[in-house]
């Protein structure tokens, strides 16, 4: 049986220094995209093809000065940030895999500057609280990946509620940064039937829910139909089955929040994992 992460720990040598040498987003650059990403757990750690594709994508634009990330896997209001330094470990906030992935790390550098900005333009939406809580692994895994020398800091911000509403005005509020260099990630998955997964769907069946409400979601994106992708829970084909929760779809939202032109939608990651939908985009 191969090591576990070992497609991560081919990839890694020749990523660092790759990432050491990748210019840094400079005053007068354009924008950084905002993005959704599939996230994809764990697992991540063993597809030397979808590690591939996510540093390719990190690489095709300048490292950002800072990145906010909203993860499906920190849900909680009023709206929590975590800025981490160093010294702040990361959450292991899976269970059942191999011992190798919790003693995994990714010790970015101080984010409290990063932080105390995202706190004071999110502030007239809600509350917000500092907690020193770490990374959890809808943020750790995907960016151990994209900048694997965890040289950026990072900023994660809680998903406070499911309304596509409320989670467009916090993308809203966050997209100025995106003009200071700074990276807005939104990352979950397209589809997250995960109590319906099959041993066919592991070997690589695609089941209709899931091509369905992946197709139904893109379609809408390319139309710019926010009221559409909103209502997702009673338009949607392939529900509940694609998310029989939505905290997997939800930060989307921000990340169209974050958007400056919702027509310049285009997908940069596709395909499946186990069935599910590893659609990733970015917006300008």
């Amino acid at each position: 049986m191969s090591r576990a992460a070992a497609a991560f720990d081919a990839f890694e040598p020749e990523a660092l220094a790759r990432s050491g040498e990748q210019t840094v987003w400079q005053p007068g650059d354009d924008p950084l995209p905002s993005i959704y990403l599939s996230h994809g757990a764990p697992p991540l750690f063993e597809d030397a093809g979808w590690i591939d594709e996510l540093f390719a994508w990190s690489t095709s634009m300048p490292k950002p000065r800072g990145i906010v990330i909203i993860s499906a896997h920190w849900e909680a209001a009023p709206i929590l940030i975590t800025a981490p330094n160093p010294a702040t470990g990361v959450v292991y906030d899976f269970g059942g895999f191999d011992p190798r992935y919790y003693s995994m790390q990714y010790a970015t550098p101080d984010a409290a500057a990063l932080g105390a900005q995202v706190s004071t333009l999110l502030s007239d939406l809600s509350p917000v609280r500092d907690t020193p809580r770490g990374l959890d692994h809808g943020a750790w895994v995907p960016l151990k990946v994209m900048y694997p020398l965890a040289d950026v800091p990072v900023v994660q911000v809680s998903l406070p509620t499911d309304r596509a509403d409320v989670l467009l005005q916090m993308g809203a509020r966050l997209r100025a940064l995106r003009e200071e260099g700074v990276l807005v990630i939104g990352s979950g998955f397209m589809t997250h039937g995960l109590p319906f997964l099959t041993r066919e769907m592991v070997e690589g069946k695609v089941p209709g829910w899931s091509s369905d409400f992946d197709a139904w979601a893109w379609e809408a994106l390319q139309a710019a139909d926010l009221e559409t992708l909103a209502d997702f829970r009673h338009l949607a084909p392939g529900m509940p089955y694609s998310h029989p929760t939505v905290e997997h779809f939800t930060p989307l939202f921000v990340t169209l929040g974050a958007a400056s032109d919702l027509s310049s939608v285009r997908t940069v990651i596709d395909g499946a994992m186990w069935g599910l939908s590893r659609r990733s985009l970015e917006l300008v």
